[in-house]
Order: C-alpha cells, then sequence, then structure tokens
C-alpha cells in the first residue's frame, strides 16, 4: 500500500492495481478529505481521452459530483459551470476534451436514459460522466470506466475504480503509474 502525504490534511493511499475472479482490473484509492479526492479527479483527468465514459456509483452524498468537478477542473472547465445536473439531467462543458455529465437520480425507468440522445452524451469527441451510473450501466458501453464511491467517515471516501474494457484497462493502468510516481 502507497501512502501519499501532502502537508497533513491531503493524505491518500491506494492498495495497488488488482486484477478480481472475473477478469477486470480495479484500483483501490482511500482518500481523507476533500481535497485529496479533488487530486484523485485531476489525476484521472490526465489520463482520460476523447471516448471515455465514467459510471459514478455511490449514494447520495458520497462525492460523485466533487470528484466530477475535479475531472472537469482538471480538463479545464471553468469551474463555476460544473454542478450537478440532478434536474436537467445532461450538462455539457467546453474544456481541453469537452465533458458531458449526466445524473440518471431522477429517471424514472432506463428508457428515459435512451431519450437523453446516447450518440450525443457518448459522442467519441468527448468524456462523458454518468452519475448513479448504476441505474444504466446495462446501456452503457462495454468499455467503460466504473467507478464504486463508498463513504467511509464524514471525509473518507474509498474510490473503487475498474474497468470493463480494454480502453478503460489502459486508462486504469495510467492511472496507476501516476498514482505510484506521486509516492
Amino acid at each position: 500500500m502507497g501512502t501519499f502525504p501532502d502537508g497533513g490534511l491531503n493524505s491518500w493511499k491506494w492498495t495497488g492495481m488488482t486484477v478480481s475472479d472475473n477478469a477486470k482490473p480495479k484500483l483501490q484509492v482511500l482518500t481523507d478529505s476533500e481535497e485529496a479526492t479533488n487530486r484523485l479527479g485531476l489525476k484521472l483527468a490526465a489520463v482520460v481521452r476523447p471516448g471515455t465514459v465514467i459510471a459514478l456509483v455511490g449514494d447520495l452524498g458520497a462525492g460523485k459530483t466533487r470528484l466530477v468537478q475535479a475531472i472537469a477542473a482538471g480538463l479545464e472547465v471553468a469551474q463555476d459551470m460544473v454542478n450537478s445536473p440532478t434536474f436537467t439531467l445532461v450538462q455539457e462543458y467546453p474544456g481541453r476534451i469537452p465533458l458531458r455529465h449526466c445524473d440518471t437520480y431522477r429517471l424514472r425507468d432506463p428508457d428515459e436514459f435512451l431519450d437523453l440522445g446516447l450518440d450525443e452524451l457518448l459522442a467519441p469527441d468527448g468524456i462523458a460522466l454518468i452519475e448513479w451510473a448504476d441505474r444504466v450501466f446495462h446501456l452503457l458501453p462495454r468499455d467503460t470506466l466504473r467507478i464504486d464511491i463508498r463513504i467511509l467517515s464524514p471525509t473518507a471516501r474509498e474510490f473503487v475504480i475498474a474497468a470493463t474494457g480494454r480502453t478503460a484497462g489502459t486508462i486504469l493502468a495510467e492511472l496507476a503509474g501516476v498514482l505510484a510516481m506521486d509516492r
């Protein structure tokens, strides 16, 4: 396990990359503050590429939107633009790579997700970040980066990042490399 101190409150840990029983590589990252979560998002933004689909799963208040904001900052999206799209469902932000942010919390059924226009949401020129993705995961591309976020305490979070395809696996390996270099 590596520990990455960043001046006290910003320490974070990762347990390394493993391959689970179903051959999906995954990475576990533990953060102890919002600042550490921001750092994770910035590091993820450094390795994503156009066409990346990121599925975010976690309870209310787990930090899905916080992570999206950090990824958006890393993609040079103006921070005053980024918020939870709970009521508008999909927001698109211009940046170094276009960012499409979707929140499926208020959808009544998966068909409503299809009605949002998946071709545009998942267009290969941008990054798609989908909150509450467990509700529509079966509709997402096979090559997706899934991030499960678990609340450990009021400030600590566990991020389990899993790749379900080749490109997502490459991004995951690059993220693990970036985290390892930060030791």
